[in-house]
This record gives structure tokens, sequence and C-alpha cells, in this order.
């Protein structure tokens, strides 16, 4: 079924997120290209689902096999997709649906108890999607109809209570979480917390400036949208869906990529694209400019400001302008889709624009061009401080997602970062300070890379993968680079986000004692390794988890994580966010220690010192004194405290007031300067107090004295 490529390469990819960004690839993925046998330049149809659904279930680590247990899984995952919140499906629906999309599981079972032999219990299992495709999937129809007729019958419902006397409750309480919440056991009951919900939803837009009256309509009209919406999904949507909830049923971290969903991640993983420069949001039926990307079209045309409204665009095709198209009311990604394409050509753009209580209409025509995504990509800055006495100069290199360029002389985050590193040596630091706060995951070879950086050469992390179907036999991926780019000291600083390629990079270092790590009590968790296996043009690719990755301790750090040698307060900081809390999340393992003496230089220009973790217990009670008296993480433990005690219930007066202030705040960052932006970033909280901690690693080296403080003494602020 598949093509073996020797090379291959593995993409420990994590909770990374893609925004609309508008332009469009003219290279090749960045993904393994590894194919299917099935034609090429297709549309993803019935027939497909029999073959990719076995193409995961034949590089999966821990799957190999079609069993009723995954049947069920994948329905579960599939009506959560329908339904995520529980808001439409009653109880009765949600068993209907169970049962269409079920309804063999009795006879499969059955068949596999009888089978007398694994070639016939496997020509079971491959009966099961076989099924599917004579029944041309009208069970998938036949399931998603009945959700269809609930919203259909809820969208009345909606406008009916709003319309006649609805008034605000602000002591309405609700409970948003889904995952401790049943469906409604009757129309009657689902309805009852819809009302609620409604509540939630009117709040949400008086928070937004908007009157009773403008903000029950804008509630309507967003119901009027979804409806029209689903009533627009294609076949293929509905195959796409059900594709990933198979994925899904296998762990968390499978996933199937439609060609749309494929060409934003290529994006990401290259931070290069071809278009005019913008990114784009939703709002209101209206598709409205976020941002203007530094170096595109949009923002050197001096035409475009952020807050317009793109209410038409209109190719221009051989020199000739093609009427302009209305796009209010479409989806997000059609419209991304008319405005992205390739360098040199043009497109026109009708833009509403509302300013000093205002409105005018203009059209626009920008030439589309290649943009890199810096914003995106490695950075560094300095902040210099002299909390005991010293000055010292600290970089602060920044890395929000490892991303990779597999073409040749394609960009590479640990290049990059090795480049940063020479300026900051040029610059005479004292330290650096690695941020990986925000860094969701991404290349593994680059992990690999850029935790070499830091040390000689040695093991960074072993994987336990699956290839071509077979367990393959451990395998240790290691930097060869003889350069140590950094050998002064370094914190890295982590969150509850910080998963998969940068909980190797974290963990490494940790591992070889080479760095201290600051931040939440862990990282994220996720232990896991993906190949994206890409599929003909037209169908998209598969994303499965064909590892585990183990780092030089010998730890796993599915679930665990890593932990921080000096722990801040976050936000972030809740049972909610980590792998453990994942759906079908896979058991954690351990190996051997893999620790390489190769890595330590003990003299010479390279020589680096191990952390001394008799400094450890100083440099974490002077973290702890300062975190105390810092009123911004003590605002962060009030809120977790409020946070834990009401859980997911909403008061919808106390939403309010809180929508109407973080409005406030986004609205103010909105039109933010890069400097602006920067010097936001540099005052963050945890980057200053990671810096703190670095300074005092520094000035213990050079034999600046560092007290135990006495805690019983007044506490102040030290060094904020």
């Amino acid at each position: 079924m598949f093509k073996r490529n020797p090379k291959m390469k593995f993409q420990a990819l994590g909770i990374l997120s893609f925004v609309f960004v508008i332009g469009l690839l003219s290279v090749e993925s960045h993904a393994q290209r590894r194919n299917f046998s099935f034609v090429s330049k297709v549309g993803l149809s019935c027939k497909h689902l029999n073959v990719i659904a076995q193409g995961f279930l034949h590089q999966h680590i821990q799957y190999d096999e079609f069993d009723p247990e995954l049947a069920e899984r994948t329905t579960e995952q599939y009506i959560k997709k329908l339904d995520p919140f529980k808001l439409y499906l009653t109880k009765a629906d949600y068993n209907k649906i169970k049962n269409i999309l079920s309804r063999d599981s009795e006879s499969i079972k059955n068949a596999l108890k009888s089978a007398k032999s694994k070639t016939a219990k496997a020509a079971v299992e491959r009966g099961l999607f076989g099924k599917i495709k004579r029944k041309e999937c009208s069970d998938l129809t036949s399931a998603r109809k009945v959700y269809e007729d609930r919203v259909n019958e809820r969208v009345k419902f909606v406008k009916s209570y709003l319309k006649k006397g609805f008034k605000l409750d602000k002591k309405t309480k609700i409970n948003l979480d889904p995952d401790v919440r049943d469906y409604g056991k009757s129309v009657a009951e689902s309805r009852n917390y819809h009302k609620k919900y409604l509540q939630f939803q009117v709040s949400n837009n008086m928070a937004a400036g908007e009157s009773l009256e403008k903000a029950k309509e804008s509630v309507i009209k967003k119901y009027d949208r979804a409806l029209k919406r689903i009533g627009e999904v294609s076949q293929e949507d509905i195959f796409s869906n059900y594709l990933d909830s198979f994925a899904r049923a296998l762990d968390p971290h499978s996933s199937y990529f439609s060609k749309d969903v494929l060409e934003d991640f290529e994006i990401s993983m290259r931070l290069e694209l071809e278009g005019i420069g913008a990114t784009l949001s939703s709002e209101d039926g209206f598709t409205v400019v976020e941002q203007l990307i530094s170096g595109g079209a949009a923002k050197k045309s001096g035409l475009i400001k952020s807050q317009d409204k793109i209410i038409g665009v209109g190719q221009i095709e051989e020199g000739k302008e093609q009427p302009i198209e209305n796009v209010v009311e479409m989806d997000l990604r059609d419209v991304v889709k008319k405005i992205r394409g390739p360098k040199g050509s043009k497109v026109r753009l009708k833009l509403l624009r509302r300013e000093g209580g205002a409105s005018e209409t203009l059209i626009v025509t920008l030439t589309r061009d290649k943009i890199k995504l810096e914003d995106e990509a490695a950075s560094i800055s300095y902040i210099e401080k002299a909390p005991n006495g010293v000055k010292r100069k600290i970089a602060v290199i920044n890395l929000p997602s490892f991303y990779a360029d597999s073409r040749r002389g394609g960009r590479s985050c640990a290049a990059d970062v090795k480049k940063l590193l020479k300026e900051a040596r040029r610059e005479k630091v004292d330290g650096v300070l690695l941020d990986l706060s925000t860094n969701g995951g991404g290349s593994l070879d680059d992990a690999v890379s850029l935790a070499g950086l830091f040390f000689k050469t040695g093991n960074v992390v072993t994987q336990s993968a699956k290839s071509n179907g077979y367990s393959q036999a451990p395998v240790r991926l290691k930097d060869d680079d003889e350069d140590v780019d950094w050998n002064g000291p370094l914190v890295v600083l982590t969150s509850r986000v910080s998963a998969s390629a940068s909980e190797i990079v974290a963990g490494t270092l940790k591992d070889y004692k080479r760095a201290v790590v600051v931040g939440s009590d862990h990282t994220f968790g996720k232990g896991s390794i993906q190949q994206v296996v890409s599929l003909p043009p037209g169908l998209g690719a598969i994303k499965v988890t064909v590892g585990m990755f183990f780092t030089p301790g010998g730890n796993s750090t599915q679930h665990r994580g890593v932990d921080a040698d000096v722990v801040l307060p976050s936000a972030l900081a809740t049972d909610d966010v980590g792998e453990k809390s994942l759906d079908f999340s896979l058991p954690p393992r351990k190996i051997k220690p893999f620790i390489s003496k190769s890595a330590f230089v003990k003299s010479g220009k390279d020589k680096w010192n191990e952390v001394d973790e008799s400094i450890l217990p100083i440099i974490k009670q002077r973290s702890k004194l300062r975190v105390a008296a810092s009123e911004k993480f003590t605002e962060i433990l009030d809120d977790l405290k409020k946070s834990e005690k009401r859980g997911r219930i909403v008061t919808i007066g106390e939403s309010l007031s809180e929508q109407k202030e973080k409005k406030a705040e986004i609205d103010k960052k909105k039109n933010f300067s890069k400097e602006e932006k920067l010097a936001e970033y540099l005052n963050r909280e945890d980057i200053q107090e990671a810096a703190l901690v670095l300074i005092d690693m520094i000035d213990h080296q050079g034999q600046v004295p560092l007290k135990l403080a006495d805690e019983n003494k007044k506490k102040k602020k030290v060094g904020m």
C-alpha cells in the first residue's frame, strides 16, 4: 500500500494552531512525500475511506487492525465533531446516530469470534470498511441528517425565544464544560440548556458594546449563518470529518488533513507563502483584516488597514478584470482561497471601512508576492538588569515553533537559532534565555539539532517506532555537530503548552544538566511522534502517530512532561491543559538512560559548566519571594483559585464584566506597533522572572554572594 522512503523523517508535532494567512505555497510540502497507489488529482470520495483508513492502521504505533472497540471510538469522535458542546443533540439523537454508525458491531463481533484463523479475522476487519463502500457511505449521510434536522429545529426555537420579550438575566448560571454534562434527556431539557447558552451568547455581544436588541439580532444572524453553512457541507467534507474522527480514535495526535488543512500546515512549517500578506478572521458574516504582515503587498500598498472588512474579491486573468464576487456571509476558508494566489498575479478587493462614525467602500488592486512570516520565526532581544549589584545583559531567544523547510537550502529553526547565538556572543551577553513557553512542537530533526547547539556531540532522543506495518528497533538520534554555539549559563522557559519537540529540547538540556528549566509545573506531556504522509493531489494527507520518544535520562515525556526546576504561577496550570486530559492518550513508557559522555566539555574554549544543583534551593527561594511580591503573579494565582472554585460554571453577570475587560484589552493591542509588541513581550512576568533566575545563576558562577533570604522578613519587590 505504501512506497517505502528509506530516508524517513519524523515530525514531532505538538499542538500547533493555524491562522488563515493569505497566500499560496508554490513549493513541495515539508512533509515526507509517500504515495498511496490510487490515482492522482482526485477529490476525496467514499471509495477512498477504506484505503486511507488502512493506511493509518499500517503506520500507527499501537493499532494495526480495525476492531469493534475502535469502531465505537470512531463513532464517539464523529458525534463529538458534529455537536462538540452538546448543544443540539438530545440523548435520543445521540443513540440514534450511534446505532446508525454502529449497526454492524454485533455482526462483526460474532464474525470475529467464529473466525478460526488470523486470515479469516483480517477479512472480517477489512470487511467493516468494505461494507461502507458497498453502501456508498449512506450511513454517514443518514447520521448527519439526524444532526441537521435537529439544528433546523433548534434555529427556529432560537429565533422564537430571542424575539418574544427576551431579557438578560445576569443571575443565570451555566456549565460550559461538555465533558461533565450529558446530552439533554429530552427536547425540553435540551432547550432549557440552550436558553442559558443564549443568555451567555447575548452577554458576550453586549460586552463588545452592542445594545440588547443589537446583540439579539447578531446572535440570530450567527445561527442563520451556521444553518446556511451546514446546508453547504459537501460529501467530501463529511468523508473528511469521518476520516479525522477515525484518526482521533487512534490517539489525540493522529489526524486527517483535508487539502485545505494540509495547505495551512505547510505554510506553518515553512514560514513562507505567496499572497497579499494579511491575516483574516470572520466576524458577523464579514471577513475582517486582523493584521498586515511586514513585507507583504497589503502593507506596502498603504491602502489597507487593520479592521477593514473585505466584502468582495475579483481576479485579474490575462490582464482582464473579472467581476468582483460578493463574499459577505461566505465561509472564511472560501474567502481565503479566492484571495490566495501565486507571486506576480493580481487580485482586487472591495473593502468596507468604518472610521469616525462614517463608512466608505473602496476597491484596491494588489500584486501578490512572496512573504516571510517573520513574526513566527526565531527572534532575539535583550534585557539588562543588576538585581545583585552587578549589571548583566541577557539574550532572550523566542522560538514560537520548530519550523523546517525540507527543500534544498530551505529555512530551519535550528539554523536560525544558531545565527542568533552568534549574534548573542558578539553582543557579549552574560546568559541566554531560550523561550519555548508558546512552542507547541514541530520538526523532530530540528529539535535534535537545536539541543546540540548547547553541548558538543551526543544523544538527544531515542524513538521507538513502527514503519510499513512493522515495529522497528529503537532509533537513537544524536547531534554530530562538534560546535558548542553557546557554552554560558542557560535557562529554558516552558509552560503547559510547551509540547513535543519543545519537550525534547527542554528534557535533553535538563538531563545533561546543561540548563535550568523555569516555568509552569510541567510541560504538556506529549511524548509521541507523528509522520505526515502525503496523499495524491486533492486528497490531503494523513498525520499518524508512528512512535514514542525518550530523552537521554530514559524518560518519556508522555503525560509527565518535563518538570520545571523553578516553578512559576501560570494561568495554564490546570488539569484541562495537558496530554492526560485528551481522549485516547497513549500510555507512558520508560527505557534505560543513554546520556553521552561526548556531550560534556571540561576544558578549552567550548567548556560548559553543569548546573550546580547545590545552588538550586537558593535560586528557587529567591524566585519564590519575588513571585510573592509581584502583583501580576498574585493576580494569576487569584484567578486560578477563582477558576478552581467555580469550575466551568459561569454566571452571566460576571461573564459580562469579564468579557468587557478582555475586549478593551484586545482592542488596545490591535494596532500595536512592532516596538510596542516587543516591549509587551519582554515585560511579561514569566520572561522577567526567568531572566532574574538566570542572573542569579550567572552571579553564583561569578562568585557574587547569593544569600538565602529570610522568609520571615517583610516581603518586598526584588529586581522586578
